[in-house]
């Protein structure tokens, strides 16, 4: 988007209020979630369905946060942000599966060197286990890019300017993978402090991350490597590419981080198998990668869409 037409969004808006109506919209999806949730786990188990509640409440959080964002779309500048970011579709397929590329190149070399150093034929398995996750990792990267970069990357931008944007913005997004409840439980009867209970024990995980300290490091920098895609080329898909891409990585990494069992001979070294629930992310070794990318990413591409 060129400054004249955000300059144009900013003020249809109202200035700089995005940051404020976004927070509170945010603040009541998960307050109304939090009392839904206990209902949709209550009417889930009378039809006999067995659902973890933290998954319950997550889902949940999905469709109130999407339909209060909608109740405050005019003031938040919803439809203007989200034409932006996608906008184009046809002239930006390149784009997306440049990205794509990009980031299956980076998977496919840290996967190739995790295999030399254990001696272990990995590749057969990603090229069973890869095709299965492709389309859930497309619609993750449309879903999550649509609402971390075209909506809050591009909304932050206008009240802070892009460098503090970005930095917020994946700030933000590395905080809301590691805001999940740290145990799985079912509930038998209707709870309705359940969501709150929840909430609480997720908010507890964020205040004490302790081992998962290297997972949000790792997830800040993919926030930056894709919201500096988004930055430029004004639009979602080269980071909807990436991002998906990245997605394929972690469904697969898990052969990798099964080689570092003390029985193989040749165990894979940490600082490439990485530790917690999503070790790709929190490797030294993906860290180092994701800032290459962002450096390859800037000489591509050059200033010109800042």
């Amino acid at each position: 988007m060129s400054a004249r037409a955000r300059a144009a969004v900013s003020a249809e808006t109202g200035g700089k209020w995005f940051t404020f109506i976004f927070t509170g919209a945010i603040f009541l999806s998960v307050v109304a979630a939090a009392l839904l949730a206990p209902l949709v786990a209550y009417a889930l188990a009378i039809v006999g369905a067995h659902v973890v509640f933290p998954r319950i409440f997550d889902r949940v959080v999905m469709v109130t946060a999407a339909a209060v964002l909608m109740l405050y779309a005019r003031p938040l500048g919803l439809r203007e942000l989200l034409r932006g970011g996608f906008s184009d579709l046809r002239g930006n397929l390149l784009s997306a599966l440049a990205g794509l590329a990009a980031a299956l190149a980076i998977i496919i070399a840290l996967l190739a060197l995790a295999a030399w150093l254990t001696h272990r034929p990995l590749m057969a398995g990603v090229a069973t286990r890869a095709p299965r996750y492709f389309a859930a990792a497309v619609l993750i990267g449309v879903v999550e890019e649509g609402f971390f970069r075209a909506v809050l990357l591009a909304g932050l931008r206008r009240d802070f300017g892009a460098r503090a944007a970005l930095i917020a913005s994946s700030a933000i997004y590395a905080l809301a993978h590691l805001v999940r409840a740290p145990q799985h439980y079912y509930l038998s009867g209707f709870h309705p402090a359940a969501g709150f209970d929840n909430l609480a024990a997720s908010l507890a995980r964020v205040a004490h991350p302790d081992g998962l300290l290297a997972m949000l490091l790792g997830l800040f920098l993919l926030g930056l490597v894709l919201g500096e895609a988004f930055i430029l080329t004004g639009r979602v898909y080269l980071s909807i590419g990436l991002h998906a891409g990245f997605v394929l990585g972690a469904k697969c990494w898990p052969l990798v981080a099964g080689a570092q069992s003390h029985v193989i001979p040749h165990a894979i070294p940490s600082w490439l198998a990485g530790p917690g629930p999503v070790p790709l992310i929190a490797a030294p070794a993906a860290w180092i990668a994701s800032l290459a990318l962002m450096v390859a990413m800037r000489a591509c591409l050059g200033s010109a869409a800042r």
